[in-house]
């Protein structure tokens, strides 16, 4: 939850003016073993000073209360405090009695000042014990006897410092116990015994967020997605013209080039172009955006540019923060961590939702580095908490032959984890797909986590294109129906597919100039469109066999998840619908070239029905 946190604190800073002057304060409350042990923790700090997540400063209180869980402190950290890791960015650490109140005040007051003064990060290390050990029904002893052994042998904090008020005069011998008898008979008469301490104090109304717009938990509730053709070339143009001593990298002056061309309709649109015309558009309506993740600026797969690097001088020019003073647009390239940056982004697209929050990951399959993210809190935050939450996740996904490690984003976890339209799982197959995804996600009247399964080699694929008209008309489709004029009657295979594996089964279909088989795209894997699958089917009433195909394994990928939704989809004549794709296997992919190829091939020929099934059974 610590970066979760910090990401709220940085949407609130964000909403107050002047920027940099730190008016939310954060306060993390962390136990011993947890700061010593979590590595979250340290991912924190060293996110603490960085541009794109700094936030003046969090105090961090340790309640060190010499027990986590069971464990004693010998065997819950390798440093002499718990603290210790907070010395990496060189926070002051304070260590104080927790046996000593005014102490304790003292300390929090030297942590706020300092907090305020140098905006850096700050640690209070309360030491102190837990009289009942882990949990109020514990028996301690067990694990550590001589500890609690000395632990039942105290005096209360309460009497401690009872006794010392007493001894210096500042209560009456008898006063500490009359305090407590009026106390507990305050209780026993259903009386407040503790002051409303926030009576009085005004709420800051810069903060308060007007949730009530966004939710509509429908995800077909309609929005406008319409762009003027001739607002998109005016946007496209604003962003290709740099500033004078821009100095650009060949293959960069390209790229810029390229889309040049591509504003005025000389060439198709790739995935790079159409995503940056999607932010353009939303910042145009108002709409702020933030997108960070490891080689964000760049891209990966070097195809987004939003960052144009001088290659004479140091600097950088950001055409899309120049567009316009109607929102701000913030890329950032992160610090080397999963966990703790996707807990920032998801804290704080839980506290605005009038910003795009975006995080991207290196690889697709990085993200299950936070994978403790996602299951806790970005699948589940609304059904446990009600809290909303419009957070992007960008993970590319695809088999190229690139090792079990770059390859699968892990499609079959996130479909575990959908239920109640809880989620977004989207593979999208084109320029315009992203492009009209992207903006749905803000345009709508509802704010729900978007996974999106990005690409890698569809990047630049000769026919993963779109062009100019795509983007003004139309919207997202979830299905994308067949592409080449086949006669519908003479049309007995109908293969359900998404993503990459499309264009190998189409370039196969091609050239092998089969025009038996249809190949419909499924663009949205959940919330699953039903109407437009029902509608797909009946296209093709003469199909015997209806199959799903995928690039992953057969107990990776879509396979499981959706198959019974698929099979809702099927006309009675057809029994179940057949499954494509790669044998089972514990690894999400071949570790070699050659064998990656020999699979494709065999899934593509079986997918077209070239050659026999050798997944039927």
């Amino acid at each position: 939850v610590d970066p979760i946190v910090m990401g709220m604190v940085r949407a609130a800073q964000d909403q107050i003016e002047p920027a940099g002057t730190y008016p939310v304060l954060p306060l993390l409350i962390h136990g011993d073993a947890a700061f010593a042990g979590q590595g979250v923790v340290a991912e924190c700090l060293a996110m603490s000073d960085i541009g794109g997540y700094r936030i003046g400063g969090t105090i961090h209180l340790i309640i060190n209360n010499q027990i986590g869980f069971t464990t004693a402190p010998q065997f819950a950290r390798s440093s002499i405090y718990c603290s210790d890791v907070a010395k990496t960015v060189q926070a002051p650490i304070f260590h104080v009695n927790g046996d000593d109140p005014e102490a304790c005040v003292k300390v929090a007051r030297l942590a706020w000042e300092y907090r305020q003064e140098f905006h850096k990060d700050v640690v209070i290390d309360m030491v102190c014990y837990r009289r009942h050990g882990h949990n109020e029904t514990d028996e301690p002893s067990v694990t550590q006897p001589m500890m609690y052994g000395t632990v039942k042998s105290l005096a209360t904090t309460r009497k401690l410092y009872a006794d010392s008020l007493v001894a210096s005069g500042v209560m009456a011998k008898a006063e500490p116990d009359e305090m407590i008898d009026a106390y507990r008979a305050a209780l026993d008469a259903g009386e407040t015994v503790a002051p409303d301490v926030l009576e009085g104090l005004d709420e800051a109304p810069e903060l308060q967020v007007d949730w009530s717009k966004y939710t509509e938990s429908d995800w077909r509730t309609p929005y406008d997605a319409h762009v003027p053709l001739s607002t998109i070339r005016e946007l496209a143009a604003k962003l290709n013209e740099l500033p004078d001593g821009l100095s650009l990298h060949s293959r960069v002056n390209k790229i810029v080039e390229d889309r040049r061309k591509m504003t005025a309709g000389a060439l198709p649109l790739d995935w790079g172009y159409a995503e940056t015309m999607a932010y353009a558009t939303l910042l145009d309506q108002g709409y702020s955006v933030r997108l960070s993740g490891q080689d964000c600026g760049r891209g990966t797969f070097a195809h987004r540019h939003s960052v144009l690097h001088n290659q004479a001088t140091m600097g950088a020019h950001v055409p899309l923060r120049e567009l316009t003073d109607k929102a701000n647009f913030l890329v950032i390239d992160s610090v080397l961590s999963e966990e703790a940056v996707l807990g920032f982004e998801y804290g704080y697209a839980t506290a605005d939702p009038n910003t795009m929050v975006i995080w991207e990951a290196q690889f697709g399959d990085f993200a299950n580095g936070a994978q403790v993210l996602i299951d806790q809190f970005i699948s589940s935050g609304e059904t446990k908490w009600g809290r909303l939450c419009g957070l992007t996740l960008l993970l590319p996904h695809g088999y190229e032959g690139q090792g079990p490690e770059h390859s699968s984003a892990r499609l079959e976890r996130f479909l575990q984890l959908c239920a109640e339209d809880n989620m977004q799982v989207i593979v999208p197959s084109t320029p315009a797909q992203a492009y009209h995804m992207l903006r749905r996600q803000m345009l709508r009247s509802m704010r729900r986590p978007l996974i999106v399964m990005s690409p890698k080699s569809l990047l630049r694929h000769r026919l993963a294109t779109s062009t100019l008209e795509d983007l003004a008309e139309g919207a997202f489709m979830p299905v994308l129906p067949e592409v080449d004029p086949l006669n519908a009657k003479s049309v007995d295979r109908l293969v359900f597919c998404s993503g990459k594996v499309y264009y190998d089964l189409l370039e196969a279909r091609r050239d092998k100039e089969l025009d038996n088989v249809a190949l419909v795209r499924l663009e949205q894997l959940y919330p699953f469109p039903y109407d437009e699958m029902t509608e797909a089917v009946k296209q093709y009433p003469k199909a015997k066999s209806i199959v799903w195909c995928q690039e992953e394994p057969r107990n990776q990928g879509a396979w499981r998840s959706n198959r019974h939704r698929i099979e809702r989809v099927l006309p009675a004549s057809v029994k179940e619908v057949e499954f494509v794709g790669r044998s089972p296997s514990a690894s999400p992919a071949s570790g070699y070239m050659s064998q990656h190829l020999i699979e494709q091939k065999r899934l593509v020929e079986e997918g077209l029905g070239l050659i026999p099934n050798s997944q039927t059974h």
